[in-house]
């Protein structure tokens, strides 16, 4: 007797919890709703990082419900983590608090509407000419399926398929498809109605880069840089009068939120021209942060180029660069006709503040252009320098020097024991050029050298490589001989 008693009780208490849970769920259901979009903002600002990733810090001024309420907050990035979402109440703190938080983004278009309504009836329109004259004739049919975008009808108990209607009307639009990504909380208010609340998340689809253009003088003894920012914006919304950052540096990151994230396609445009450094630098943890003096808009699927640097005389040193290669050193090379080497051209700059320059420099492309005779400028290379800070140097390769010609020539090889060998070369540079230049040589000789004989100095610039520094005449020729034991 006692354990039916226990049991009807245990009935009785579920059924008042299971009623009081329906009730409580049938009121959340039909909670207050507000809805805020960009036209409430107070303010935004944005931090990208140059690892495709956008920190969103949204501000907004809303008339909010007190008690339970469910607010929609639109106009957010379609390429948002959801994880990374999070709301404050800057006017009551403490009174306000979040229970739940959603990412609507099942977005409305053709596609979608047509699923939502297989099973339902749709009208059709098409366009039809009678008398000359062009009029609509609408029919309505019960779409079966859309699979594959091929959508299946049945008009008049017939099952069609092969219809292309010029128009479709749907009486109305689901519930649950909406026309943007909207970001959805559950809100207990206890303040005031009169709230200022900021939402903050992280978004992909949004990145910068830099650019820079060398201007080289006529004698190629200075240089003007210009550095340039690019921001592409491919994140799904726009950002009007935002505060803009950008942090240079190597971001580690999780996996998983790495591969969430779409990688975007860097266009280069420039949308904002100017003369003067428009960012103030600088350092934050082990990065660096570049903060734009201005606010600025980024429209949705726009690329912005905006001013990052500017240095005027700065002083560069050009350099003629022979690489060997590490195989010359191990067997007999070419019989009778000479190897052929590229000469390499470089420019060198110091990033500082006695060359005029001496901000930090995040990675990008370096253009370097040359005026011609006529005072056109010209592209004379380029190259991708990394992240540089003050009083470092850069070094941009140009490309092959045209009128510079090396030849090697191995003029002897010879095998001391099992595992030493002596050897003997000659390299023969040619400068066609009318003014002189010194070319560096670089040998990288390998395994436990030393050079017996030499026609020019050398320095030991690592355990396995030799350097010698050539002079050339103006359309001039020079040899550089030297003998090597190398035991490995």
């Amino acid at each position: 007797m006692k354990l039916k008693l226990t049991l009807l009780t245990c009935s009785l208490l579920l059924a008042i919890f299971s009623g009081k849970e329906l009730i409580s769920q049938a009121v959340q259901d039909n909670l207050p709703g507000t809805t805020t979009t960009s036209q409430d903002q107070q303010s935004l600002s944005l931090t990208i990082y140059n690892s495709n990733l956008g920190l969103v810090k949204d501000v907004r001024k809303i008339l909010l419900n007190t008690g339970l309420s469910e607010l929609k907050f639109m106009d957010v990035a379609a390429q948002i983590n959801p994880a990374t979402v999070s709301i404050k109440s800057l006017t009551n703190p403490n009174q306000f608090a979040v229970q739940e938080q959603n990412y609507e983004y099942d977005l409305l278009n053709p596609q979608k509407l047509l699923d939502k309504y297989v099973g339902k009836e749709v009208t059709l329109v098409r366009l039809v000419t009678e008398n000359n004259t062009t009029v609509e004739r609408t029919l309505k049919a019960k779409l079966l399926s859309n699979n594959n975008g091929q959508p299946v009808w049945q008009l008049n108990g017939d099952v069609v398929t092969g219809m292309h209607p010029d128009r479709l009307i749907f009486p109305q639009l689901p519930e649950n498809l909406i026309a943007q990504p909207t970001l959805v909380w559950k809100l207990e208010n206890t303040g005031s109605r009169n709230q200022t609340l900021e939402a903050s998340y992280l978004t992909g689809g949004i990145t910068w880069k830099a650019d820079y253009v060398l201007n080289l003088s006529s004698d190629e003894k200075t240089a003007d840089l210009n550095g340039w920012v690019t921001v592409d914006n491919r994140s799904g919304t726009g950002y009007r009068n935002a505060s803009l950052q950008l942090v240079a540096g190597e971001l580690n990151r999780v996996q998983e939120m790495t591969d969430a994230v779409t990688e975007m396609r860097a266009k280069s445009a420039r949308a904002e021209m100017a003369k003067a450094p428009q960012f103030a630098e600088e350092s934050f943890f082990e990065y660096h942060l570049y903060t734009l003096d201005r606010k600025t808009t980024l429209k949705d699927n726009q690329t912005k180029q905006i001013n990052l640097l500017s240095g005027t005389g700065a002083s560069v040193r050009k350099e003629y660069v022979l690489n060997g290669n590490s195989f010359y050193y191990h067997n007999r090379q070419s019989p009778g006709t000479p190897l052929k080497d590229q000469v390499e051209t470089f420019i060198e700059l110091k990033n500082s503040k006695e060359n005029n320059l001496g901000l930090p420099l995040p990675k990008g492309v370096l253009r370097v252009y040359k005026a011609d005779s006529r005072g056109g400028q010209q592209l004379i290379g380029e190259d991708q320098i990394d992240h540089t800070p003050k009083d470092e140097m850069v070094r941009v390769k140009l490309g092959n020097a045209f009128d510079i010609v090396a030849e090697r020539h191995q003029a002897d090889f010879q095998v001391i024991s099992d595992r030493v060998f002596e050897m003997a070369f000659n390299v023969t540079l040619r400068n066609h050029k009318d003014q002189p230049v010194t070319i560096v040589v670089n040998e990288p000789i390998g395994g436990d050298w030393r050079i017996l004989q030499a026609s020019h100095e050398h320095q030991k610039t690592a355990a396995f490589a030799a350097r010698f520094h050539v002079p050339v005449g103006q359309n001039g020729e020079a040899k550089l001989n030297y003998r090597v034991r190398v035991r490995y």
